[in-house]
């Protein structure tokens, strides 16, 4: 091993579709994972699901400052990537207070947060189409969009539960896979 004293030797970071496929598989174990057990406890807010609710934006966020490393001089969704942390972060904020509100403040903050990091997501996505494995990437972005719009008008129903984001994450998750398993073939033609 090459080393200064204190100082590993320099190891070359993996190329970016390496690094995006394995994340991708790690946010795809943590969705189902996540979906699962929030499905599990959907009807009310209690100590479990708040905290599934307040970890999910966090893990995003956590695994957007790994892609961010990882793309750093790869391709040009720094900016919008940073973005998407900023967004992930006050939406865990968001959560907690919006927890002591009921499931209603919880669907409203989760819904702008998914419209919001679903935008960001699809631009990301068309960035980096070229690299190959995006396009599920694009979609996924469309339909958090649509499903944060979905929310937000979910919340001024009666009966509103946390289920349909259970189901929301779970197809994130599907999202990831296949992604992943895109950039797996893309990384097989080169």
């Amino acid at each position: 091993m090459d080393t200064v004293v204190g100082r590993p030797a320099h190891i070359a970071p993996a190329p970016l579709p390496v690094a995006l496929r394995k994340l991708y598989l790690v946010r795809f174990a943590f969705a189902v994972i996540w979906a699962a057990l929030l499905f599990m406890t959907a009807d009310t807010l209690g100590p479990l699901s708040g905290t599934l609710l307040v970890l999910y934006p966090l893990f995003d966020a956590g695994c957007v400052v790994v892609d961010m490393r990882s793309a750093r001089t790869a391709d040009g969704a720094a900016r919008r990537l940073s973005v998407n942390i900023g967004l992930s972060v006050l939406t865990g904020i968001a959560l907690t207070v919006a927890l002591t509100s009921g499931i209603p403040a919880v669907l409203r903050v989760w819904g702008v947060w998914a419209v919001t990091a679903g935008i960001a997501q699809l631009a990301v996505g068309l960035v980096r189409r070229r690299m190959g494995g995006q396009w599920p990437m694009i979609v996924s972005g469309a339909i958090s969009t649509l499903a944060g719009a979905s929310f937000f008008l979910q919340a001024g129903k009666d009966g509103a539960t946390l289920t349909n984001l259970a189901g929301y994450a779970f197809l994130g998750g599907v999202f990831f896979l296949v992604s992943a398993l895109r950039l797996k073939a893309a990384d097989r033609k080169s």
